[in-house]
């Protein structure tokens, strides 16, 4: 009985993790979704922390303007065009 009631909060929990992030995904997500969520959400983090932008702007020899804009234009396709249902 007590290994039941721990299945049940753990999918409970784990529901409730699934409904308030949106990149953790679900069973329904394809791999490309997925994907897409994870490289906007790496894009979306480096414009929000100023040190690793600095970072990648020394790295890279490039303005920070033009780092934060590049990984703009990638959030809009970051994995290409999404696969068409017949290579499913």
């Amino acid at each position: 009985m007590a290994e039941e009631e721990r299945r049940l909060s753990l999918n409970i929990q784990q529901e409730h993790i699934i409904s308030k992030y949106v990149g953790t995904g679900n069973t329904d997500m394809s791999k490309h979704d997925w994907l897409v969520n994870q490289h906007r959400d790496t894009y979306a983090s480096y414009i929000g922390n100023p040190s690793m932008l600095y970072f990648i702007s020394i790295v890279e020899n490039e303005p920070i303007a033009k780092l934060k804009y590049n990984f703009l234009q990638k959030m809009v396709q970051p994995c290409g065009p999404p696969p068409s249902h017949k290579q499913f």
